[in-house]
């Protein structure tokens, strides 16, 4: 029986930070089935891990923007994680998925095995870190998708297949932003390419704009199909980070064929 005298320990409260960032705000409590299937693994009530959900809430910079406050009571033990990820993305979130991979009694290999089929031929310190990198994109992505309650921000195609986590800074451009869940949008495969190649970008108050390149096309039947209709729309707001604005910036400035 699972018992709640006892003190969190610093792996479970990265546990349980992981899950907070894939879940949406309005999904942080005892009933959502990710709460429940984590604290099994804590062997924790569901209640007590929707509550460490909620502290992390209290905590995080985009929700006290908003004035929502979440349960302020766990703040010191929960605040150091936050911080942790804020100050080193990349190293929290592999290290997140390593602790559950464990807990799941499985390697970290062959948890992401999809993702890892390709990397047979590297050994040592190559592998590790393609390893790292590939985990990171991995739960990048859910995050971003989870963020958007998985839906194109365009379209509002909701098939996962279809969707891409797309970064607005690009991945190689800047490593301390790659992982920050405000430089993510979510988008369909088509404008996932068309975003990535600056045909398209998003302004700072969130409206999409159509590149002078894509424009010379407005007599094609893809033009008046694809893209014509959301010039000057709003994207789909996503559930929790919004895109930072000056991420939106430097894609206008430096990615968006003007």
């Amino acid at each position: 029986m699972a018992t709640e005298r006892r003190l969190w320990t610093r792996e479970e409260l990265i546990l349980a930070f992981n899950l907070y960032l894939k879940l949406p705000f309005g999904k942080l409590d005892q009933g959502t089935k990710d709460v429940k299937e984590l604290a099994v693994l804590l062997n924790r009530t569901s209640g007590s891990v929707a509550m460490r959900l909620n502290n992390f809430a209290a905590v995080d910079p985009f929700h006290q923007q908003r004035g929502i406050g979440g349960l302020p009571g766990g703040r010191k033990q929960v605040e150091p994680i936050f911080q942790e990820f804020i100050n080193n993305r990349e190293f929290l979130l592999f290290e997140s998925e390593r602790i559950l991979a464990n807990y799941e009694h499985i390697t970290i290999e062959d948890k992401f095995k999809d993702d890892l089929r390709d990397i047979s031929n590297l050994q040592g310190e190559n592998r590790l870190r393609e390893v790292k990198t590939r985990v990171n994109q991995h739960v990048f992505r859910q995050i971003v998708m989870a963020n958007y309650n998985n839906t194109c921000a365009v379209s509002g195609i909701d098939i996962s297949d279809f969707l891409i986590a797309s970064h607005i800074i690009p991945w190689n451009t800047n490593e301390q932003e790659r992982l920050n869940p405000e430089n993510g949008i979510c988008l369909s495969s088509l404008y996932d390419k068309a975003f990535d190649k600056g045909f398209i970008t998003v302004n700072e108050k969130f409206e999409i704009l159509l590149s002078s390149h894509l424009k010379k096309e407005i007599k094609k039947n893809y033009y008046e199909k694809f893209f014509g209709p959301f010039e000057g729309k709003s994207i789909i707001h996503p559930k929790k980070y919004l895109p930072k604005k000056a991420f939106l910036e430097f894609h206008y400035d430096v990615v968006f064929k003007k």
